[in-house]
């Protein structure tokens, strides 16, 4: 039966301390101070980055991303054919005549290549202005003159080359195995420069009127520093469609290396 209220103990008994919940204790939250870690600060921000920084000159040598220099493609350059120069002048093909701009972006004489946008005006109605991206080989060591693909056969590589003045004296020995021409002793520099994609839809790749299938057979003077060139496109009914540019020096440029 139940108990009466009044014989009730006013006092909890020790069954009751067992019923009810445990007491949570609330620890303070402890301040950056009390832990030894100072307040986010500008002045800590900047000693951070310092003490990162600073890992860098405690790394052992043999760490290839310590040694950044090492992984350096530097830029090189043949005179005025280096990165950041600018060329100017016209393409002709037939009785018409177009404006043209190259910028060349990398010359990299270790491995006989160059690289830069070349800019036509007028070429089409669709496209009053089109800049393509191209790649270069240098002749040399590496690259030889005779082409080898894009459909150019050795007769076509012959029939373009002696166009240049300063190549008939190699014509009757180019062909031979053991000769290897030296740009970097020559005045004439020769070069393909083959174009990859239209700037800035890459995506594009036909427009009428206009193609980049061919490339450019290219001869650079140093002495004078102009460009001459021969455009080869094997089902084009004209060829010998010939570029003519003149450095145009520039005031600045803006200089970078690939890491």
């Amino acid at each position: 039966m139940p108990i009466p209220s009044s014989t009730t103990s006013p006092f909890p008994s020790i069954l009751d301390d067992y019923d009810r919940p445990p007491k949570k204790h609330l620890q303070p939250t402890p301040s950056p101070s009390s832990l030894g870690t100072p307040p986010s600060t500008p002045l800590v921000k900047r000693q951070q980055r310092r003490q990162q920084r600073s890992l860098l000159s405690t790394r052992p040598n043999r760490d290839a991303w310590v040694n950044l220099s090492d992984h350096r493609i530097r830029n090189s350059q043949l005179g005025n054919l280096h990165a950041g120069s600018r060329f100017t002048g016209s393409q002709k093909c037939g009785d018409n005549k177009y404006d043209v701009v190259v910028d060349i972006q990398n010359v990299n004489l270790d491995e006989s290549t160059l690289c830069g946008y070349l800019n036509i005006k007028g070429l089409t109605t669709e496209f009053p202005e089109l800049t393509t991206y191209f790649e270069g080989e240098i002749i040399g060591p590496k690259y030889s003159f005779l082409t080898r693909k894009w459909q150019a056969q050795h007769y076509i590589d012959v029939a373009h080359w002696k166009r240049f003045p300063s190549f008939q004296q190699y014509i009757s020995v180019f062909n031979q195995n053991d000769f290897v021409y030296e740009p970097q002793n020559e005045d004439f520099i020769y070069m393909r420069w083959k174009e990859k994609f239209l700037v800035p839809d890459h995506h594009v790749d036909n427009i009428e009127g206009a193609s980049f299938a061919g490339f450019y057979y290219v001869c650079f003077q140093r002495s004078t520093n102009t460009i001459t060139g021969m455009y080869f496109y094997r089902h084009f009914t004209q060829w010998y469609q010939e570029l003519a540019l003149r450095y145009d020096p520039q005031r600045s440029f803006g200089c970078y290396e690939f890491r």
